[in-house]
């Protein structure tokens, strides 16, 4: 639907199975932030679309929820066929929404296709039990959907997110409203298009807007007694509240972190520098939940360690998004560029030590981008904000540690707990820090990498819930016990 006036896409929004404007009219502009050229615009609905988009799907959730579980998958696999057709034109359009590199974007697509068929192929594994009990009794529990489930996706994954996100709570029988990121809606309100020609009018509707007016009032709608949330623990907790207020909701919260990464002296150094790089998620300008931000390295390992690990994060190549060999983009917005400067500023006021990064890059290619080179402290203090407090961009805190309980303690020592990895040859030491490590996603001699059907959670302020597993699936379901007497002829 082309916006001839401002001669850039118009992506409308989803609901009751039409693409409609917000009821205002008002929009919102999408921006390429590794130029600032104007790339499409969007809807900001607010609270009267949230309305219509939740009475959308309470419509349809009676029909829905009692269509055959196969063919609710059979529809998931047909949107995965529409997203493999258009894979590239996809992956272009979030990295240039989003900043990210276009090859890791791809690897964006491919994932929401691969956890969409997952959870199409559960569908069948969502069962309730049957309880022993007297001669002449019956004793069994169901598995039910909520009704209409809100889903409120964060801007660093769009596509991915705004696909999987909605593959659970749909498989097992809940209508959906989507609110994506206001920062990066284009590629949801495309897969939109697909959406309306698959599924039946009002299962799926997609609402952008502002967190403050559509996020708010998907949250408090006494009709969505399901929420789920990926995003900051300051909103998370927000969110909890405002749910609260309006209702008894069932909330699952997908939050930030503040991740270790812990090397023993035993470690294998190139095994964990690797994963030291890769557990950061530069690729995605270190704005990724479950990056290890925090690196922690056997005193005995330090200085060398730390050398070659700023040797290989000096080489990273910022470039175009677009860039075949770009290894690094463009932040995704103004607020959260001028964050990380805060950060690195602050890094220095606290007496870290800056090895390398937190400026733009040379190249005058990218002077009209919001390109920040990686950056890493050393000699940070384990109490100091920037090792307390998650950042969401390209900076790591280098920490040094004496023994295992010192590890542990530092490890454990922040508001977090979703991720963590520990690169160590001694199998006693690995399975005493998965033990010990408060955080919901351990990887030992690893980092970064996601297997499907392995709940992915948080403790502690990283949140409620696991997602990425039949535990997510069972998690769109409220348990029903049913208790039955009959007569025994016998």
């Amino acid at each position: 639907m082309p916006d001839t006036q401002a001669k850039v896409d118009f992506y409308p929004a989803l609901i009751g199975g039409e693409r409609v404007h917000a009821a205002s009219r008002e929009t919102i502009d999408a921006t390429n932030p590794a130029n600032g050229e104007l790339i499409g615009r969007f809807p900001r609905c607010g609270a009267e679309d949230v309305s219509a988009a939740v009475e959308a799907a309470d419509t349809a959730f009676h029909s829905w929820s009692r269509t055959d579980p196969r063919e609710r998958a059979d529809l998931l696999h047909r949107l995965a066929d529409a997203l493999s057709r258009e894979a590239e034109e996809f992956a272009l359009l979030d990295s240039l929404d989003n900043g990210s590199t276009l090859r890791m974007m791809r690897g964006d697509v491919a994932q929401a296709i691969e956890q969409t068929r997952f959870f199409a192929g559960m569908a069948l594994q969502v069962t309730g039990d049957t309880l022993p009990t007297l001669p002449g009794r019956l004793n069994y529990s169901l598995r039910q959907p909520f009704g209409v489930v809100g889903r409120i996706i964060p801007f660093n994954h769009p596509l991915m997110f705004a696909m999987t996100r909605i593959a659970a709570p749909l498989v097992v029988g809940n209508t959906v409203v989507l609110k994506p990121s206001e920062h990066t809606s284009l590629t949801a309100l495309r897969l939109a298009g697909h959406i309306a020609e698959i599924f039946p009018s009002g299962v799926v509707n997609i609402v952008p807007g502002l967190g403050g007016e559509a996020g708010d009032a998907l949250v408090t709608h006494p009709d969505v007694r399901r929420l789920a949330f990926t995003g900051s623990a300051e909103i998370g907790r927000a969110i909890q509240g405002r749910a609260a207020s309006a209702g008894v909701k069932s909330v699952t919260l997908e939050l930030g972190g503040k991740n270790p990464l812990v090397v023993f002296p035993d470690a294998d150094v190139e095994l964990a520098l690797d994963g030291a790089v890769r557990g950061m998620n530069f690729l995605w300008q270190g704005q990724s939940c479950g990056s290890t931000s925090r690196l922690l390295v056997h005193r005995d390992l330090h200085d060398d360690f730390v050398k070659r690990l700023v040797e290989r994060i000096s080489g990273l190549r910022s470039a175009m998004p677009q860039d075949e060999t770009a290894d690094i983009g463009a932040i995704v917005n103004r607020a959260q560029y001028e964050k990380v400067e805060r950060y690195v500023a602050l890094g220095t006021d606290e007496g870290a030590s800056l090895l390398t990064g937190g400026e733009p890059p040379s190249d005058p290619e990218l002077a009209h981008g919001l390109f920040m080179r990686p950056a890493v402290f050393d000699h940070v203090r384990p109490d100091s904000r920037l090792a307390q407090e998650e950042i969401f961009g390209p900076v790591l805190a280098v920490l040094t540690f004496d023994d295992y309980d010192d590890a542990v303690r530092i490890a454990n020592g922040v508001g977090y707990g979703l991720t963590a990895a520990v690169f160590t040859r001694d199998l006693a030491t690995a399975h005493a820090f998965a033990r010990d490590a408060e955080a919901g996603y351990v990887w030992v001699n690893d980092s970064s990498r996601h297997f499907l059907g392995a709940p992915f959670g948080g403790f502690k302020d990283s949140g409620v819930g696991r997602e990425e597993s039949l535990h997510e699936l069972e998690g769109y379901t409220q348990l029903k016990n049913v208790h039955v007497r009959y007569e025994d002829a016998h």
